[in-house]
């Protein structure tokens, strides 16, 4: 099943670098007979674009999104996991029910309003709205404080920590598989977003890595050779983003059964 699942990605490695003459050729060939990674270069400067530029656009979004849903999320998720207030399950049940609603349904409510408002054409409808968590991070994270133990926070309460010291100091740190985990998750959703940027962004200078991608695919033909060295080098980030969070993936797992 590895084999099977790594194959289209080693076909793409192998792609990148053909010769347009070899890509379509009957029998596949996997290994090409020149390397050519001109490919590469091209891809990088293609058509005008710069992806280095693309690149700084697309984590000008990605960073900030991700560092703050995580922070937020986890706040909110504190409250619904720790704090009694009145209307609690209610206020977490509506919460879920957001998850039902398609992102397609509220993307013409969310384009006019941010016309009105002169946002279009700038990265703050793909920003701004990420910097106040998710339904779905916060119930992912809640689901996790609700298994740490209520007596740690007893002693932090009765040591005088406040709340916002108790979330700060000792759930969070607890929770380095959790965060770990959404961090991931997180990043690649907003790295790989095509839709936003498609509908917000008009300006080639403020294109973001996706966008760059798509405009390798044309009306009447598709560069594939220039497509898939284009895609190696944008999925770098995403790996090199695991690779940072695996071990807090493995520390999660490995705890999963001490007890």
């Amino acid at each position: 099943m590895s084999i099977v699942s790594i194959a289209p990605f080693l076909w793409m490695v192998s792609t990148s670098l053909k010769k347009p003459n070899e890509i379509f050729i009957m029998p596949p060939v996997w290994i090409p007979s020149e390397f050519d990674w001109r490919n590469y270069y091209e891809a990088w400067n293609a058509g005008g674009m710069n992806f280095g530029t693309m690149f700084v656009n697309t984590l000008l979004i990605v960073l900030p999104v991700t560092i703050f849903t995580v922070l937020v999320s986890s706040l909110a998720s504190y409250a619904f996991a720790r704090i009694n207030f009145y209307g609690k399950n209610f206020i977490f049940i509506l919460l879920l029910a957001s998850l039902m609603i398609p992102g397609t349904v509220t993307l013409l409510p969310q384009f006019i309003v941010f016309s009105k408002i002169g946002w279009i054409d700038s990265f703050k409808p793909l920003i701004i709205p990420g910097l106040f968590g998710n339904a779905f991070a916060i119930f992912l994270i809640r689901q996790f404080f609700l298994t740490l133990p209520g007596d740690l926070e007893d002693a932090a309460m009765i040591d005088g920590c406040s709340r916002f010291r108790i979330w700060w100091q000792i759930f969070l740190p607890l929770s380095k598989p959790v965060l770990a985990t959404l961090t991931v998750f997180t990043f690649q959703g907003v790295y790989n977003d095509f839709m936003g940027p498609l509908i917000y962004i008009n300006s080639m200078n403020k294109f973001t890595v996706q966008l760059g991608l798509a405009s390798f695919k044309g009306v009447y033909s598709t560069n594939y050779d220039l497509l898939m060295a284009a895609s190696v080098f944008t999925l770098l980030p995403i790996i090199i983003i695991f690779l940072l969070a695996q071990r807090y993936f493995i520390e999660g797992i490995t705890l999963t059964g001490v007890k």
